[in-house]
């Protein structure tokens, strides 16, 4: 065994051991290969989010509307790390998102608002990524409940979740009373 392979074999104890509780995880996918691994990880009955936008897009001939994924590059699913070996030979994926090597599970909370967000037809699309900013909580509406921040656009607010892990963020139009500060 080279040392490669006794390092992976450690890695992969230590995760086994760290959990066997279904979670939800960040996947760095191949370029353009995020439907793809979708399709696959349906396929495998993997339970997955892939968030995806309408945005415009110029032909030589003509301006079409087309479907992309919201964070390019990413698919996040949800699995006990015991399985993981399952989601990393899927074609496609390149690696599961974390820190030092160890795969960090994405927040439940930040998958909820996203999933809220595109299963209510909220209009969204991507935004840049916030460190800093006013946190709020929704109060009423669809997204009661989740917390991001406030941002004003052209005299509207602004709803934005960050996705710390992946360093992306979504904006979806709020109205200002239906959120308060977070203390």
């Amino acid at each position: 065994m080279t040392k490669g392979e006794d390092s992976v074999l450690n890695d992969t104890y230590t995760d086994l051991e760290r959990s066997t509780e279904p979670l939800w995880y960040a996947i760095h996918t191949r370029s353009r290969h995020e439907k793809v691994v979708r399709d696959q990880f349906a396929a495998k009955e993997i339970t997955h989010l892939l968030p995806l936008h309408h945005k415009r897009s110029k032909w030589k001939d003509r301006i079409k509307v087309i479907e992309v994924p919201l964070f390019g590059g990413y698919i996040f699913a949800h699995f006990a790390l015991q399985n993981k070996l399952q989601v990393l030979q899927t074609v496609g994926v390149v690696r599961l998102v974390g820190l030092n090597g160890t795969a960090e599970p994405v927040p439940d909370e930040q998958i909820e608002t996203i999933r809220k967000m595109v299963d209510h037809d909220l209009p969204y699309d991507p935004h840049p990524y916030l460190k800093e900013g006013m946190r709020v909580r929704v109060v009423r509406g669809p997204l009661q409940g989740a917390e991001g921040m406030l941002v004003e656009k052209k005299k509207n607010y602004r709803f934005v979740i960050s996705i710390d892990l992946i360093q992306k963020a979504v904006a979806v139009d709020i109205d200002s009373a239906d959120v308060e500060p977070l203390r």
